[in-house]
């Protein structure tokens, strides 16, 4: 073959290939755009959700949660009537959602589409998880009213939790009913079930609660006496017990200050225990000395608890200056004060708690839990318990439960009580 002949064979091949160089990146520039302008929006849909815990027992425990974007981020808020519990730690990754609840060590993991949601509930209890089944579907309400409401349970109703071996068996209820709408709470001497939100179907009540850490279902059917029957409470995995109630405008619990007593002859306190810090904190301290102190029994895993640090720690960074000072003792569902630190840690991070908090080293369950840490005390009754203590260290008042934000007028007399309780002291 001739050598022009050659040359010219060869630049065909050369400009064959460079033709095929550049229609290999048109075509990979066309598949990036195309996979980037319909890559997979890491989202969820805003506005308000339908959640539902799936029981063992097939009960279904619904909440409502309301999506929105601020400052580029997704953040969710848990609603249960007036309550928004903020929940601003979302992750995203392809079709995943990792959402870490701000209390009581809990998260929830799932698929997602741009209208529904399918994973679990993850609660850490300790050194073990437990998982529950949860759906979510977009726009869709709490409970739905299949028939007119038969009657109107707003009002104070006297209620009996059966099968409770605490202060907790007797409670009251009070109820707000507007149309098929419930609000409310169930108020006991430990505390109450914060904000339930509901329905009244025909003759049957349904309200629920969930905090990011207590999943609960209260079901009833409603009597034309003046009666609540059948009752049922649903809490979490497992726990059911029966309740019923009548209406009672006078229904009372007991003296909150009378639970927890003093043993005869005793009069201070006398406790050391290591901070969430790392520092050994003893009642005997300096700090504490000519102080009014408040003694905070809590743990993280209690909702009431919450609600009283939330509380503790603005009236604290109000007052501090006053001469009153607050400790919280903490019994966990662990003795590890690693494991218990991290769980209480995020109350004093959410709520900017400037008193400390110590970890006994004692569980909530363990039935010597008083005589391990105030043996002081006659009995540790519930959670939370406040001590009011005086500037001569001489234990003045001991106070058993909490009335919420939920319990409303309640809430406000407490705040009231405290105050002059306080203020009192501080005057002497």
């Amino acid at each position: 073959m001739k050598l022009g002949n050659l040359l010219s064979m060869r630049n065909a091949q050369l400009f064959l290939i460079k033709v095929y160089i550049v229609a290999f990146f048109v075509i990979a520039g066309a598949i990036f755009v195309s996979a980037f302008t319909n890559k997979k929006e890491e989202s969820l849909t805003t506005g308000t959700w339908r959640a539902a815990i799936q029981r063992q027992d097939g009960q279904q425990v619904v909440f409502n949660f309301e999506v929105t974007n601020t400052a580029g981020k997704q953040h969710l808020y848990i609603l249960n009537a007036k309550e928004r519990l903020l929940v601003d730690s979302v992750q995203f990754n392809g079709d995943s959602v990792f959402i870490q609840l701000p209390f009581f060590e809990s998260s929830f993991r799932a698929r997602f589409t741009a209208h529904s949601l399918t994973g679990n509930w993850v609660r850490h209890r300790g050194t073990k998880d437990q998982l529950l089944p949860i759906i979510a579907e977009y726009n869709q309400p709490r409970f739905t009213a299949f028939a007119a409401p038969k009657a109107n349970i707003t009002g104070r109703w006297a209620v009996s939790f059966e099968d409770v071996k605490s202060v907790d068996s007797i409670s009251v209820g009070e109820f707000t009913q507007q149309g098929s709408h419930v609000t409310g709470t169930f108020l006991n001497p430990g505390g109450d079930y914060r904000y339930l939100e509901g329905v009244v179907s025909g003759d049957t009540l349904r309200l629920s609660t969930f905090d990011g850490g207590h999943a609960f279902l209260f079901t009833a059917l409603i009597n034309p006496d003046n009666t609540l029957a059948a009752g049922k409470f649903y809490a979490g995995a497992a726990g059911t017990q029966n309740w019923h109630a009548h209406r009672d405008a006078k229904a009372a619990l007991p003296d909150g200050y009378g639970l927890a007593k003093l043993k005869a002859g005793e009069s201070k306190l006398n406790f050391s225990f290591k901070s969430t810090s790392g520092q050994t904190v003893s009642i005997n301290d300096a700090r504490y000395k000519n102080k009014v102190v408040i003694v905070q029994i809590l743990g993280s895993w209690c909702p009431n608890c919450m609600d009283e640090t939330q509380f503790l720690s603005s009236y604290y960074a109000a007052n501090h200056q006053r001469g009153v000072e607050v400790v919280g003792l903490a019994y966990e569902y662990t003795t590890n004060y690693e494991t218990s630190k991290k769980s209480l840690q995020a109350f004093q991070q959410r709520f900017n708690v400037q008193y400390p908090i110590l970890v006994t080293g004692v569980t909530v369950m363990d039935s010597l839990k008083t005589e391990k840490t105030l043996p002081q005390l006659q009995n540790i009754e519930a959670f939370p318990t406040s001590i009011f203590i005086d500037k001569k260290g001489t234990v003045r008042k001991i106070f058993t439960g909490y009335s919420g934000p939920a319990t409303g007028e309640h809430f406000t007399a407490f705040k009231q009580e405290f105050n002059g309780l306080v203020d009192g002291l501080l005057g002497e």
